[in-house]
């Protein structure tokens, strides 16, 4: 249950990056260290809403990493 109520709170603000994003059709412009380019507010917000969701993946999921290595190691240290 936990797991469908997660998925529908992203679902729902994907859907809202989504709407905001196709409402605002105004050219911005980003500068990076060694470039600069153009694009329409609708891509920067799918581009940055993306990035984030996949920072916050691997967040999780080396999170969860870490905490079995330490319980595997505190496992073996028992033994």
């Amino acid at each position: 249950m936990k797991f469908y109520s997660s998925l529908v709170i992203i679902l729902l603000l994907l859907f809202i990056a989504f709407i905001f994003g196709s409402q605002n059709n105004q050219l911005i412009s980003l500068n990076y260290l060694i470039a600069q380019s153009t694009i329409s507010v609708a891509a920067a917000v799918s581009i940055f809403t993306f990035i984030g969701f996949i920072i916050g993946v691997l967040t999780t999921l080396l999170w969860r990493f870490y905490r079995a290595l330490t319980k595997r190691q505190q496992r073996a240290d028992t033994l």
